[in-house]
């Protein structure tokens, strides 16, 4: 009997996610692929039908809800409408806040996984590379100035918002981790011009109506 229309894309989809749980948790290197198909549900034969190698699956990998739009955050209370004009201290917030911290496995992958790219060939570069692209796109958005100015505040902000959370996450000193995020969020609001009263409250009000609309699906 025939696998139904979209099972191919299905079966990929979930390598992508078990891939992504596991090279966040563990790292490329210390991943082979019977685990990621395990992680699939599926058998290791079955790799090559979907992907070339594990390199080509990594590229795949390297997408978040910045760039894929069927990446599904468990960062839980965390919400961003990416549709919003005040889309960008949202991001910030939600980059930097504590579930995001917590929450290895379901990481975006330009925190979990920057010294493997480091590492990595020109292919896995220029997917992180479109990840990042797109992140400053999406704050350039909320940012007043919109000329080079603009784009180059956005650009800092998410390298805040990166950096800081990846030497969040090196620290073994959970305070110190905390005021770390916390220092980054503020600096990064700051630079944005998003930490006035009156953008605070806009933020929040957003944030709360898609919490609301999440618990009423």
């Amino acid at each position: 009997m025939p696998y139904p229309v979209g099972h191919h894309a299905e079966v990929r989809k979930n390598i992508i996610q078990s891939a992504r749980r596991l090279f966040n948790r563990y790292g490329f290197e210390n991943v082979s692929l019977q685990q990621i198909m395990a992680g699939a549900g599926l058998t290791h034969g079955g790799f090559y039908s979907y992907f070339k190698s594990k390199s080509d699956l990594y590229t795949e990998v390297l997408g978040c809800f910045l760039t894929d739009p069927e990446w599904k955050s468990c960062w839980e209370g965390v919400h961003v409408d990416l549709s919003s004009t005040d889309v960008g201290p949202q991001v910030v917030r939600a980059y930097l806040s504590r579930q995001h911290f917590e929450d290895v496995e379901n990481s975006c992958p330009m925190v979990a996984l920057p010294s493997d790219v480091a590492r990595s060939g020109k292919n896995v570069k220029q997917a992180y590379e479109r990840v990042f692209k797109a992140m400053v796109s999406i704050l350039e958005r909320s940012v007043a100035e919109k000329n080079r100015s603009g784009h180059a505040r956005a650009r800092a902000i998410a390298a805040l918002c990166v950096g800081g959370m990846v030497a969040a996450r090196s620290l073994a000193d959970r305070v110190l981790a905390d005021e770390l995020r916390d220092a980054c969020m503020a600096m990064a609001l700051k630079l944005g011009n998003w930490d006035t009263p009156s953008r605070k409250m806009s933020s929040r009000k957003s944030a709360n109506s898609g919490r609301r609309g999440a618990r009423s699906v």
